[in-house]
């Protein structure tokens, strides 16, 4: 990874399954058979970074994480 790259992460321990990620930024997020979110890649590229941004700041419980 180099300096700007970010990583997406999802925090189980509070995450109650809304899916909105998923509809957010489907090409990263996908869901599983209880609707709990799979990171399909936990690099985000810069194109998706936007979207990736929303969708953290929209989860309802906070338990999606941008970092770098």
């Amino acid at each position: 990874m180099s300096g700007d790259d970010r990583s997406l992460a999802v925090d189980f321990t509070v995450c109650d399954g809304h899916g909105l990620c998923a509809e957010l930024l489907p090409e990263l997020v996908g869901l599983d058979e209880w609707g709990y979110p799979v990171l399909r890649a936990a690099t985000v590229p810069a194109g998706l970074l936007p979207d990736a941004r929303r969708a953290v700041a929209a989860c309802p419980v906070m338990a999606l994480r941008l970092s770098r």
